[in-house]
């Protein structure tokens, strides 16, 4: 079904004032909610004519069960659900609603048995080929228009210049701005390619940081010279190039703020000097998540924070948990004219995101094709030389593999290829499968895993695939290894990549897009 919506004249003249404000809510929906949770959000919707959802897959993700304590249960049924209800919500609004979801590395960050591409920092480590980044971009957006999701709050452009922050890592393209700011370009020209909205996050930087802003508030001390210099950079140059939405963090950083180190969210000194007459950005800005504990625990009086947040220069309120009590607070205390300035912006954007679009015959590409390009220019050599590799083969090895996976083609394969040739019991090959791509807990890795891959790593000759987050590398030397591959994925096509390149068939083009610090023991 086609929604279509009035242009900005027409639709100005129509709205009363309480509809206008409304329309800068985006509360969360949940793709596993109960019939009684679905029914409570049509009617919010229906009563307070919100502007947009951001969809979420369940009350106890990540994104919302904080702590962990509640269990993620799995459905297969997600993407049906998904449209069902996205077509729900949209028949219980008075106005077309604005869909959205972090749909970083595709819809698979979200919704179970969907395409799932690979992390930004997989994506850093590719050189020189724009083209594949830009078709990431292109084809999660293609993904999200056939689910009827019209903005993908992608791509993260925060520099991940801390080894042990616990929530960006992966999510970022890597420690170098101009790396990060060339794909961070590539994937919004791929999204914009077929009609999606784009944003970037999470302003003004949340790489440099080892706390997670979900549950408390990082403190970033570095200079406002320091910052334009570096974290800064990719926002800059990014607006300059065109995108659509920019998300506020919810970071303290005094010296963007006169030294009172405001939550970045709810500061007018840094979205309203900074980002819009500083960095000249005339897009729609969105606040990160308000449910987060870093700024929704200072704030106990419901409808409080959501009127700090739009005073602070905020156009959309993602995650808001309380839209009845905002929407009075804006009300009684925001100028008309402002809230006006604010609805026009984000009915702009929701005019862009309703034009009529039709994917052509080309642009519905093989994504398995795709994943095989980027595996063959991402693998990368990180110690050691091709000449290690070929020495194992000649000599003979033992493969062994340590961590969990889905599947684990290369460890086996590899294995075969073992026990065809010499018996070395001196010549270890170790594919490392990280459980977790999150930092907590070791990545899952079981300390007495650890404990004997070091083991091996100072009496044997080592040659290790790393199939996972290449941080975790942190947690042994892995300069002892006589070589060290970064495969970044566990995906079947990195992992045959992987053994092609093991095989001597190819070699390693990608470069490690961070800096691995070597633990100390």
């Amino acid at each position: 079904m086609m929604f279509k919506i009035a242009p900005y004249n027409i639709a100005t003249a129509q709205l009363a004032l309480k509809e206008k404000v409304g329309q800068l809510f985006m509360p969360a929906a949940f793709i596993n909610d109960t019939e009684d949770e679905i029914q409570e959000l049509e009617k919010l919707i229906a009563t307070h004519h919100i502007g947009g959802l951001c969809f979420f897959h369940s009350r106890a993700s990540a994104a919302t069960n904080f702590e962990g304590k509640k269990k993620i249960v799995y459905n297969e049924q997600s993407l049906t659900t998904l449209k069902y209800l996205i077509l729900r919500y949209q028949n219980a609004a008075k106005y077309p609603l604005l869909i959205s979801i972090d749909a970083e590395w595709g819809l698979a960050m979200r919704i179970e048995n969907t395409p799932q591409y690979p992390y930004a920092i997989t994506l850093g480590a590719i050189q020189n080929k724009e083209d594949l980044i830009f078709k990431v971009g292109q084809q999660i957006a293609i993904d999200c228009r056939k689910a009827g999701i019209h903005w993908n709050l992608a791509p993260v452009v925060d520099i991940n210049n801390n080894p042990n922050n616990p929530v960006i890592g992966y999510r970022s393209f890597g420690e170098d701005k101009l790396n990060v700011t060339q794909k961070a370009i590539s994937f919004i020209k791929g999204t914009h390619s077929v009609g999606v909205l784009s944003c970037i996050k999470h302003f003004p930087g949340h790489g440099d940081t080892a706390t997670d802003s979900h549950l408390g508030l990082p403190i970033i001390t570095k200079s406002k010279e320091a910052l334009m210099a570096n974290e800064l950079y990719p926002f800059r140059e990014t607006i300059k190039n065109g995108v659509d939405s920019v998300m506020v963090g919810h970071l303290s950083i005094p010296a963007l703020d006169n030294g009172e180190g405001t939550p970045a969210t709810i500061s007018s000194t840094i979205i309203t000097g900074l980002l819009r007459k500083e960095l000249n950005f005339e897009g729609v800005v969105i606040s990160d998540a308000l449910n987060m504990h870093s700024v929704s625990k200072m704030f106990p009086e419901k409808g409080e924070l959501e009127w700090r947040a739009f005073d602070a220069g905020n156009d959309i309120l993602c995650f808001a948990e309380n839209t009845k009590e905002g929407i009075l607070q804006i009300m009684d205390n925001a100028d008309p004219s402002e809230i006006e300035e604010r609805f026009k912006r984000v009915w702009k954007l929701k005019e862009q995101a309703f034009a009529s679009y039709t994917l052509s015959n080309t642009e519905q590409g093989e994504t398995s094709n795709l994943i095989k390009q980027l595996a063959v220019e991402s693998l990368t050599l990180l110690t050691g030389t091709d000449n290690i590799l070929s020495d194992f083969k000649t000599e003979g090895f033992k493969c062994l593999s340590f961590g969990e996976a889905t599947n684990k083609t290369f460890a086996e394969a590899a294995s075969k290829i073992a026990a065809k040739g010499p018996k070395n019991e001196d010549n270890i090959l170790i594919a490392l499968y990280p459980p977790k791509v999150k930092p907590q807990n070791n990545f899952d890795i079981k300390t007495e895993e650890l404990q004997q891959l070091q083991h091996l790593l100072i009496t044997k000759k080592v040659v290790l695939y790393v199939f996972g987050n290449p941080y975790v590398l942190n947690l042994i030397n892995y300069k002892d290894a006589k070589a060290v591959v970064v495969g970044y994925q566990n995906f079947k096509e990195f992992q045959d990549n992987a053994l092609a390149h093991f095989s001597g068939e190819i070699i390693a083009k990608g470069i490690l897009p961070v800096t691995i610090n070597l633990r100390e023991i």
